[in-house]
């Protein structure tokens, strides 16, 4: 919903389609009035998450009108007798249980589905070759089938379990009470859900729900928003590795499934293969059925974004049942979940893979939920996509071909590169893709991630994710609050103009009050002499945690800007020893090729899915894209070349001053084909500039602190202890300077991946889990150095 509408006159007056705010009485009295009305330029919410337009195009076209964007917000959990088919007092007292027994639950599960998948091609394939013949019997029989039906039946009940339509009804009942105590409201659009009901209506085609993951309770709360809307109840895929084996019994009895054991075992690993055959069956009895599906993308607890193994592997399933020719098409739904303050908030970032999560600390996340009033939810639907359609345009492609990170990047890092690279033929090839099934692999990670971009894109950015990044990134020492107002309006101003949507509206005051109750654990407000408010972040490690996974929220908003800016430092940085002192970088001139080829190493040096670049896309146009960012917004600005100004060229391998006019013609003629830029010295632009350099910060630190820990690693290490090793040096150094938010159990795995595919660390396979060596070239104190300058350059301090 859109936060601002009015004119250029000034007056605030709200889109009736964008339900105001509910603000409480807030514990911590502000004390300072003030009102700030900024008019936002649009009558309706802009409609996020189309699909991609290069990849399905007709899809572009399909399930979307102009009308679905002006047809306002609901708030699902605000359950009253207009919901029911009732009137009357008695119906306003349990008009919960009445609108909960109204709704239509569709707990069935094919009652010959054991059946079915005994009698499928792909067991009876393996039975024949399992099985020893007999001289005149069947493959499949006496006790034979007998153990076979047990074993099926053993990883079906890991699967799923068999559903109560009672106690469905009964936990959508007890849901609904409990969301109504943890938040004020929880909010998705209209139009949204007329475009998945107009899909859902497309026939003999099932539907699969590719959501973000932003906490535990998503996988309660998208069916629970489906079943009260009218839509069938999917079936939720959950990480099996994530939850204790009694609470995933529970969860399987209210419509989760679970990953068999023995899908992740070698492929000529006899459970393996049967309990891989099993659940592929079993995806294609769910969509034959048109049962949908839900499958979250990210990492549990992740704080950034990555994509999930899980995921992959569901997802996998899917498109496996499509090239079958057991269904003719799927409708892929993305999903963008947001919260204004997750329930387990506090865990994420911090969990260990390895840690699973009981019933009770579930229970005790709740209760702490309930007591503390998470503000709202906000749920949005992308635009749906055709699997058939994506991947007709997918395989019939042209090729990529590429190189790997560690024959792309690491030359350059050890100073080995040629003087110039041809960055447009220069691409990164994903690892792990080989056989006779990489086609279909690639085609699931790059369905994955066009989804997971889908989802956040239409994800909608909430107050106090906004008030986190403010705090954190630009008023670290504390900010008054009349100015903090004024900050918010312009950082809720460029997120609108950069097509993200937000999740809340109403007047400036009343959202900024509402962002600093729900951080009031990490601030400190003082009222001063002078009428206004003073806040200050707080320092420690619990406050700065928590901004920074608030934070975090922002990164996908501004990548392509951060990354970029993150080029302008490196440049700048490489120039800084040439020059008398550090002010007269402001009149450096940067080469437009160079900035370009500087963004092209950086962003190669990180993940696709947390830059948000997508596959159809080459990375090299997707740093050219970011730096052209950087020039519309007004902090890069095109400029001549005078002959007594610095130009910034590292392709020639040196930085020049023309002040001998003997040849300063030829020094003129050598960059007259070339567009130079200067950033733009204006106090805004200085700190937009410092503030989406700060963005991209806990990452590249996080690999700058790894990387110093490479000298740790001299005899091999199973993978989860050098993880846990790091996270523990890197918790000590975050209690040096207090940057805390470089303690994240994600960035660090994160860290170990980038470093495995650059050849930092070699990955040995093992019984249990790999086991990590330091490779040769890093062995080198010299060679770890020239890592940590390479990645070090990028970091703005």
């Amino acid at each position: 919903m859109a936060l601002f509408y009015g004119g250029s006159s000034g007056y605030n007056f709200r889109n009736k389609s964008s339900p105001p705010i509910n603000t409480q009485p807030s514990p911590v009295d502000l004390g300072f009035k003030m009102e700030l009305v900024m008019p936002f330029w649009g009558k309706y919410r802009p409609f996020t998450g189309r699909c991609c337009q290069r990849c399905t195009p007709k899809s572009w076209e399909s399930f979307f009108h102009k009308r679905l964007t002006s047809l306002g917000f609901c708030n699902v959990i605000k359950i009253t007798e207009e919901n029911t088919r009732y009137r009357g007092w008695l119906v306003r007292r349990l008009c919960y249980i009445l609108a909960v027994c109204d709704w239509k639950v569709c707990a069935e599960t094919p009652g010959d589905l054991q059946k079915k998948i005994l009698g499928s091609k792909r067991i009876q394939d393996i039975v024949c070759q399992t099985v020893p013949r007999g001289e005149g019997d069947s493959p499949t029989a006496g006790i034979s089938v007998a153990q076979w039906t047990k074993e099926i039946h053993r990883i079906l009940c890991q699967i799923q379990a068999s559903l109560s339509p009672f106690l469905l009804r009964l936990c959508h009942w007890a849901l609904l009470k409990l969301l109504n105590q943890m938040f004020l409201n929880v909010i998705v659009h209209k139009g949204q859900l007329e475009m998945v009901r107009k899909a859902a209506q497309v026939p003999d085609v099932p539907m699969v729900f590719l959501s973000t993951h932003k906490s535990h309770l998503d996988g309660l709360l998208i069916p629970f928003l489906l079943v009260s809307q009218g839509f069938a109840m999917p079936r939720v895929a959950w990480d099996c590795k994530a939850f204790t084996p009694k609470y995933r019994a529970m969860l399987t009895q209210l419509g989760g499934v679970f990953l068999p054991e023995g899908v992740e075992q070698r492929q000529d690993s006899k459970q393996g293969t049967l309990s891989k055959a099993v659940v592929a069956s079993y995806v294609e009895e769910l969509l034959k059925s048109r049962q949908p599906l839900l499958i979250f993308l990210e990492e549990t607890f992740s704080g950034v974004l990555q994509l999930s193994a899980s995921s992959k592997e569901w997802l996998s399933l899917v498109v496996h049942a499509f090239h079958s020719g057991t269904i003719p098409n799927v409708l892929v739904v993305p999903v963008g979940v947001s919260y204004d303050v997750a329930p387990d908030l506090g865990h994420r970032g911090q969990e260990s893979p390895a840690q699973t999560i009981s019933l009770w600390t579930s229970l005790w996340t709740v209760c702490r939920a309930v007591y503390r009033r998470l503000g709202c939810v906000r749920i949005d639907f992308a635009q749906p996509v055709s699997l058939q359609e994506y991947a007709t345009n997918n395989l019939s492609g042209k090729k990529c071909i590429g190189r790997h990170l560690k024959e792309l990047l690491l030359p350059e890092i050890l100073g080995k590169s040629p003087s110039k690279m041809d960055c447009e033929k220069l691409q990164r090839w994903p690892t792990g893709f080989q056989g006779e099934g990489a086609k279909q692999e690639i085609l699931v990670d790059n369905l994955s991630l066009h989804s997971l971009i889908a989802g956040v894109s239409c994800s909608a950015i909430m107050a106090a994710e906004v008030m986190a990044a403010l705090l954190l990134h630009k008023h670290q020492e504390g900010v008054l609050l009349s100015r903090l107002m004024q900050d918010f309006a312009w950082l809720t101003e460029e997120i609108l103009l950069h097509y993200y949507d937000v999740g809340f509206s109403g007047q400036v005051r009343n959202v900024v009050r509402h962002a600093l109750l729900l951080l009031r654990h990490c601030i400190t407000i003082q009222h001063l002499s002078v009428g206004d408010v003073l806040v200050t972040p707080k320092k420690t490690e619990a406050a700065v945690t928590e901004l920074s996974q608030h934070s975090a929220a922002l990164l996908p908003v501004f990548i392509q800007e951060s990354l970029a800016g993150c080029a302008i430092n490196a440049l700048l940085m490489e120039l800084l020893p040439f020059l008398g002192s550090p002010e007269q970088l402001r009149d450096v001139l940067l080469v437009q090729e160079e900035l370009h080829n500087k963004t092209f190493l950086l962003a190669q040096l990180l993940q696709r899915d947390f830059l948000l670049c997508q596959p159809c896309e080459s990375v090299y146009s997707y740093c050219q894209a970011a730096v052209d960012k950087l020039i519309l917004c007004g902090l890069l600005v095109a400029e001549e070349v005078p002959s007594d100004v610095l130009v910034c060229d590292t392709s020639r391998k040196r930085f020049k001053a023309t002040d001998d006019f003997g040849d300063s013609d030829s020094d003129y003629g050598d960059d007259a084909g070339k567009q130079c830029f200067k950033v733009n010295q204006q106090e805004s632009s200085c700190t937009f500039f410092v503030f989406i350099c700060c963005l991209l910060s806990p990452l590249l630190k996080t690999l700058d602190r790894a990387a110093a820990f490479l000298g740790e690693l001299k005899d091999p290490q199973p993978e989860s202890q050098y993880l846990e090793s790091l996270h523990q040096f890197l918790v000590r150094k975050a209690r040096e300077d207090c940057s805390f938010e470089c303690a994240n159990m994600t960035l660090t795995a994160i860290s170990i991946q980038i470093y495995k595919e650059l050849g930092v660390i070699r990955e040995v396979p093992g019984q249990k889990e790999a086991t990590l060596h330091l490779s040769e070239t890093f062995a080198a104190k010299e060679n770890q150095e020239k890592l940590e300058k390479f990645i070090r350059q990028f970091i703005y301090n």
